[in-house]
């Protein structure tokens, strides 16, 4: 049996958020340890475009979260909590929603970990000035730097060209001196 059979199956040919019936496709909840079943939903167009690009999000047509919020299956209940908390911040019926909602303890820490790896996804990697930086762009050290695990200092005005972006917001990889090295991006200005 196939993940669309084993979610068409379990969903009844319905979206698992909204109920639809129409245009349903496989999404595979983002931060779960395997693409199996167990870590898909069954969604429809409207849903799928809407968790895909978030500022075309139509509050109303979330308000099915309400019956959906009790729904017995981990994955849907991931879904729902992410989508309601992301809605809390605009809506008070959401944050409603968020407090009555029940979760075991390692699906709300499933839950958690992708609201986690999207806030810090969304955040910028900023320079001491608060300018943006870029994967590729060229920046100056702005004070002396001493070099973690060895007697090495990376003095102020020190060039460091072609920097990448790291995980965190608040580094940036690059090389200074001829040492690639994790940088704190608010020590270096662009």
């Amino acid at each position: 049996m196939t993940i669309e059979q084993a979610l068409k199956t379990r969903s009844e040919s319905k979206c698992e958020l909204c109920s639809s019936e129409n245009n349903l496709a496989v999404y595979a909840v983002p931060a779960s340890e395997d693409k199996s079943a167990g870590c898909c939903v069954l969604l429809c167009d409207t849903c799928r475009g809407q968790l895909e690009n978030p500022e075309t999000t139509d509050e109303n047509h979330w308000r099915c979260l309400n019956d959906t919020m009790w729904s017995q299956v981990p994955a849907v209940q991931v879904m729902v909590y992410r989508q309601l908390k992301r809605l809390s911040t605009k809506t008070d019926w959401a944050m409603d929603l968020v407090d009555m909602m029940y979760l075991e303890d390692n699906v709300k820490e499933w839950a958690e970990k992708g609201l986690v790896e999207e806030e810090q996804a969304s955040i910028p990697t900023r320079d001491a000035n608060g300018a943006i930086l870029q994967a590729g762009d060229s920046v100056t050290i702005i004070k002396d730097l001493p070099v973690k695990g060895s007697s090495m200092v990376i003095k102020r005005g020190t060039p460091v060209r072609n920097i990448s972006l790291t995980d965190n917001p608040l580094h940036i990889q690059g090389r200074a001196d001829g040492v690639q090295m994790v940088i704190i991006s608010a020590f270096t200005k662009k």
